[in-house]
């Protein structure tokens, strides 16, 4: 706990005011992922390999933008600052030992950029989401990963949808958000890879399924190139009688 506290802390000031009720997401987030560190470890891979594959054929290389950053444990992020004239890393919430890590790393051509992915905004104001709108302002844009990003949208604009008093936003705000964002990447300009959980179950000790859900909330994906399992909190992280295990899928 002395860990988290100290890393909330120290990203406190060196973020937005407007996010930083979301640091302790991401703090969580960074404990969680160092406790279930192995089991984790083969979801890690298979996504940086999907990003690898995703961009293998790209004939110009000069900027790469990175959909929820997160951790980057989850992009090879070595590679693209390796190939790439310019990485832009998007996320609400920077963490400060990631912030330390890239210059640490010597990564000069990595930049930061806290922005909301979710598009709820704009749809409260005109009906019209374009949460990717900015994309269109970045030069030389090659590359754009959506790295397990898209299922974390959903869950923070239900919360938030569920938290509004006045009752003013569409019924299916969650799907449209969701699909705002999919129809966003396969509109872009340039070589695109999305990454995503799409489902989950809750499996007790005998392997049976106590509880499933879509992550997407209806809204279909194409272009799928792999797909693997991701056991998000194994037996033990939240119970000793069950397991969350999701289901992860790569487009590009």
């Amino acid at each position: 706990m002395i860990a988290e506290a100290l890393l909330y802390a120290a990203t406190v000031p060196v973020t937005l005011k407007a996010h930083r009720r979301f640091i302790r997401y991401s703090v969580n987030l960074w404990s969680r992922a160092g406790r279930c560190s192995r089991q984790w470890a083969e979801h890690e891979e298979r996504s940086k390999d999907a990003v690898r594959s995703a961009m293998a054929g790209l004939r110009q290389r000069r900027t790469a933008v990175i959909l929820g950053s997160g951790l980057l444990r989850d992009v090879p992020i070595e590679e693209l600052a390796r190939t790439f004239d310019t990485v832009v890393l998007v996320d609400l919430v920077h963490l400060a030992s990631t912030r330390l890590w890239l210059p640490l790393k010597g990564y000069k051509n990595v930049r930061l950029i806290e922005r909301d992915l979710s598009g709820y905004d704009d749809l409260a104001a005109s009906g019209q989401p374009e949460p990717l709108a900015f994309l269109r302002n970045v030069p030389y844009l090659d590359f754009v990963v959506s790295a397990n990003l898209l299922s974390q949208i959903g869950r923070g604009v239900k919360r938030r949808f569920d938290a509004e008093q006045n009752g003013t936003m569409p019924a299916d705000t969650v799907a449209q958000l969701i699909g705002a964002h999919r129809s966003a990447l396969e509109a872009a300009p340039c070589k695109t890879c999305l990454i995503t959980d799409v489902s989950y179950a809750v499996i007790d000790r005998t392997g049976k399924v106590l509880e499933e859900a879509d992550l997407l909330h209806g809204v279909s994906l194409s272009s799928v190139q792999a797909d693997w399992t991701w056991p998000v909190a194994p037996i033990g992280e939240e119970s000793a009688d069950y397991q969350i295990v999701h289901k992860v899928v790569a487009a590009y």
